[in-house]
């Protein structure tokens, strides 16, 4: 994004809407590599879809690295809150999008002053969103620092001389257009084209003479064209025959597509598209809150790690379940200093996994600025997100699973700092009940040292009280019915019996496993 030199004023700056430092740098082009298991890339797959031609992925994965750029980000989403303010920008983004495709259309077309037509209508349609969008923003309140500047570089650019000259050459040359006047004469297969000599008008005579036998419901015998865009090459020779009689006009339509041919402003096209980030994310949110859920805005620090979250839930399963008007489980966690480890255990299917994903969900979508789901919340602005997941074994793979799951670990530790965030599930489950109780404790007095945050799911009881950094939660079954599950998790010690609970799952020796035998 630019500065512009408008009516010689002083330049009017505006970098962008989406961050605040004007030494940004290129958003991160690959997906983080904990997307696929926090089921991010899923969310964000869901988020901008139909928005391709945006390119606005990068712009969910990239962190953000201060407090000041979080906060920009919740100071435009605020406004966007307002109906009307959110209204006005999307109808400047559908005209700007319009544009696009009016020109993309022009690009694909074979005949010169055909293309020339289409350029001509883009342009209008841009000018139409320019104004349209100047005359909104100053009629609404907005309170952000981003749509304020933006309002301010817009107005600037409304009224300067580079403006007003592509609207007056527009409509100048749309105007001369419309007055070209000419006759075609069709004898057998051939076709004169002469000046208009202000010859009667047939086609209005005979559409007059026969409106009054026209009855309703009679079958329409007309012939139907095809409705392709293309002019076919008698219609094209028509066209430069009719160029030929006004070659005045259509001079100055080559003039004018060459003068501006560049007439798109790179400030505006940027912001179009950063738009596009909060837009989505709100039709986003939006379809989730009419299921009844509730999104807010996070309060982030970079020094505290006491964090918090009431009535939370894993936004990629509930995009699944809000339009199967399935119930979406909401769960509450804090950590108080100096607690740093939240270790889950419980019985499987119990809604571990989920909360493991909810919690790095929460401190992702914290991380770009965005509303988190959940009725209040506090979060930590971490520099990195790791997660560890249980893979199936690849037979391809020299190393076995505890090796390769030894070797990923090793990775995270290397890599992690003391302002990073860690979510682990499930791992050292091909190990032995002892060996899983040495090699979650090496990891674990690794992340302490750290002073990481971390979600540690495990079947292993004994981790949960490893230190004072550590709290433990567990997924509760009905107490009437211990098969069924709540999907809740509750901050109270470990009952014991979540790696018997383990084995049983593992060869076959569950309840519900055991009372389908009995009753097939």
């Amino acid at each position: 994004m630019g500065r512009e030199a408008l009516r010689g004023e002083p330049a009017v700056s505006f970098q962008s809407i989406l961050f605040c430092r004007g030494d940004l740098a290129e958003p991160e082009r690959a997906e983080p590599p904990y997307f696929g298991d926090l089921n991010l890339d899923q969310v964000v797959d869901s988020i901008t879809a139909g928005r391709e031609e945006y390119d606005i992925k990068p712009f969910f994965y990239t962190r953000l690295r201060t407090l000041d750029e979080v906060a920009y980000r919740h100071e435009i989403l605020r406004d966007l809150e307002d109906e009307t303010l959110f209204s006005h920008v999307r109808v400047f983004t559908q005209k700007m999008r319009e544009t696009r495709t009016r020109l993309a259309q022009a690009g694909r077309l074979h005949y010169r002053y055909q293309q020339e037509a289409w350029f001509r209508d883009a342009v209008q349609t841009y000018c139409e969103a320019v104004r349209g969008l100047a005359h909104d923003l100053a009629l609404v309140d907005v309170r952000s620092r981003g749509l304020q500047a933006f309002r301010e570089y817009l107005t600037a650019y409304a009224g300067s001389d580079r403006f007003a000259a592509l609207a007056a050459d527009t409509d100048r040359v749309k105007e001369a257009l419309s007055e070209v006047r000419y006759c075609l004469t069709i004898k057998g297969s051939g076709i004169k084209v002469s000046r208009y000599q202000s010859e009667a008008d047939y086609s209005t005579e005979v559409l007059a003479t026969f409106a009054r036998f026209k009855q309703g419901g009679v079958k329409d015998h007309r012939v139907r064209f095809p409705a392709s865009v293309e002019m076919d090459h008698v219609e094209a020779r028509v066209l430069d025959l009719v160029a030929r009689l006004h070659p005045d006009v259509f001079a100055a339509l080559d003039n004018y597509c060459e003068r501006h041919r560049d007439f798109l402003d790179e400030t505006l096209r940027g912001f179009d598209r950063e738009t596009q980030f909060y837009v989505a994310y709100l039709e986003y949110v939006q379809r989730l809150t009419a299921g009844g859920l509730v999104f807010c805005y996070p309060h982030v620090s970079d020094r505290s790690k006491e964090v918090q979250a009431r009535e939370a839930f894993d936004i990629a399963l509930a995009n699944k379940l809000v339009p199967e008007r399935s119930p979406v489980v909401r769960n509450d966690f804090d950590l108080h200093d100096p607690e740093r480890i939240i270790v889950v255990s419980g019985p499987n299917q119990g809604g571990k996994t989920t909360f493991a994903r909810m919690f790095g969900q929460l401190h992702h979508l914290a991380a770009i600025g965005c509303l988190v789901p959940g009725t209040d919340a506090r979060l930590f602005l971490s520099d990195q997100l790791f997660s560890h997941f249980e893979k199936e074994e690849d037979i391809t793979n020299l190393s076995g699973k505890l090796e390769d799951d030894l070797i990923r670990i090793h990775g995270i530790l290397e890599r992690a700092t003391s302002d990073s965030v860690v979510i682990m599930n499930e791992s050292f489950t091909s190990t032995t009940l002892q060996d899983a109780l040495l090699l979650g404790t090496a990891v674990m007095e690794q992340m302490i040292d750290r002073d990481l945050l971390c979600v540690y799911v495990t079947f292993v009881d004994e981790l949960t009280s490893l230190s004072e950094t550590t709290v433990s939660m567990v997924s509760t079954v009905v107490p009437q019915d211990p098969a069924s599950r709540t999907y809740k998790l509750e901050r109270r010690p470990a009952d014991g019996l979540a790696y018997a609970a383990a084995i049983a799952a593992k060869y076959g020796l569950t309840y519900e496993r055991a009372r389908e035998r009995t009753t097939a």
